[in-house]
């Protein structure tokens, strides 16, 4: 009963709250990566996107006004991870805080050996723990970079990480995954990374990665939706492990070798 409510409560929000069909395909046009979706994906797409948008506060900070545009190009990203999971993945928090640009991270946090850390950084982006996203506009909006860096994906792929509590690189998997795989293909891939960053040796993926295993699951995800044949070329098992868990084959939407 509850969940035929909740799908008719969707179906009300997407029949009736729609989004301007000039401001979905422009931002379809400029989001290279959603090019090769079926049909039926961009249907899908526009329809969690649509509910997202009406669950989730979008709010400007520093003086930054959200327009209508801007809106959708965070929730049409956000969405992609989740196309074929549910908008429950996102429960439990409201807010997305979008500052013009880069901000100021200031905040002290005790790590497992019960060390005082103090964080005082610039940030284009960050996940809370049953809190809001935050995201710089400018990054968001840095959609035609050859990195594969894409923050909102980062971000969002946080927030599926949490879903187990702190982020440490491993989402709730499916019934159907084997938790030793994932934590094999990553741990193997996450060490890799971290010898070719010592040896000064150039990455295919954000240096970032090699932070810690939740910045790595993060970066991976970036990379996994932007640019999927290198991370299919590069880091077979880990796109495998993707693939399963977000229930999805990106590399399969794009003309051979394109993003190498």
């Amino acid at each position: 009963m509850i969940w035929k409510l909740k799908k008719w409560w969707r179906n009300y929000i997407f029949q009736h709250e729609p989004i301007a069909e000039a401001i979905w395909q422009k931002v379809l046009a400029r989001l290279h990566f959603l090019q090769g979706l079926t049909q039926p994906e961009i249907l899908q797409l526009r329809r969690w996107t649509t509910i997202f948008l009406h669950d989730k506060k979008i709010n400007g900070a520093q003086g930054l006004i959200v327009t209508e545009e801007m809106r959708v190009m965070i929730a049409i990203q956000a969405c992609m991870l989740i196309l074929e999971l549910d908008l429950d993945y996102y429960r439990n928090w409201l807010e997305i805080i979008v500052y013009p640009g880069e901000f100021i991270l200031d905040y002290e946090y005790t790590d497992e050996m019960g060390i005082v850390h103090a964080v005082h950084m610039a940030a284009s982006g960050e996940s809370w723990l049953a809190g809001p996203v935050i995201l710089s506009w400018e990054d968001v909006n840095n959609t035609n970079n050859k990195q594969g860096y894409n923050v909102v994906i980062h971000e969002f792929a946080h927030k599926l990480d949490m879903l187990n509590g702190t982020a440490n690189g491993c989402p709730p998997l499916h019934r159907n995954m084997d938790p030793r795989a994932w934590a094999a293909a990553f741990t193997q891939a996450f060490e890799a990374c971290c010898n070719q960053l010592d040896k000064g040796d150039e990455l295919v993926i954000d240096p970032y990665a090699a932070t810690s295993p939740a910045e790595f699951f993060a970066v991976m995800s970036e990379a996994f939706f932007v640019k999927p044949y290198a991370i299919q070329q590069y880091f077979p098992q880990v796109y495998q492990q993707l693939s399963a868990f977000y229930r999805q084959n990106p590399a399969m939407r794009w003309p051979t070798g394109v993003n190498l």
